[in-house]
């Protein structure tokens, strides 16, 4: 997948810049305890499914660490950009709006564009396997975070 000349979209910068401000430019670096850390965010591992509580993110202890790391990106977003409790004051078809909104937010920033760019991935398939072992994320999101990247390519390439 070639990308020259990638347009990087506001949430792609806006998840770079947090990164960059938390001194992240490497999947090596992506930690969920350290960022959540820095950001002075208290997450706890209990055997319920994930969840923000206040201002806590409550990780689903079951899961694997790979699905933690991933339900730590969707809760995250909705502890950044979406807090509060949305069931009580919500409709339906606004709270799918929310959850499609954290469901893109995880896969930015568990596989980071800025990051991703960094590599040469000659297709999904092989890209899958790469993605899930640097990233620490399971072959469906990487399959996902794969399509969103090459259809973000072919877009950039429209625009030249």
């Amino acid at each position: 997948m070639n990308h020259l000349n990638y347009h990087t979209t506001l949430l792609e910068d806006s998840v770079k810049h947090l990164y960059y401000n938390l001194g992240i430019y490497y999947p090596h670096q992506l930690d969920m305890m350290e960022i959540a850390d820095y950001l002075g965010i208290k997450v706890y591992f209990w055997d319920i499914s994930s969840r923000v509580y206040k201002k806590e993110i409550i990780i689903d202890s079951r899961l694997s660490p790979e699905q933690q790391w991933e339900d730590f990106g969707h809760e995250l977003c909705h502890l950044l950009l979406q807090y509060g409790n949305q069931i009580l004051y919500l409709n339906n078809l606004f709270l799918k709006y929310q959850e499609r909104k954290a469901n893109n937010f995880a896969l930015h920033f568990c596989v980071p564009t800025f990051i991703l760019l960094k590599y040469e991935i000659a297709s999904i398939s092989e890209g899958i396997p790469f993605i899930t072992k640097t990233f620490n994320v399971t072959q469906k999101f990487a399959h996902k975070r794969l399509i969103h990247f090459r259809n973000q390519l072919q877009i950039s390439k429209l625009h030249q």
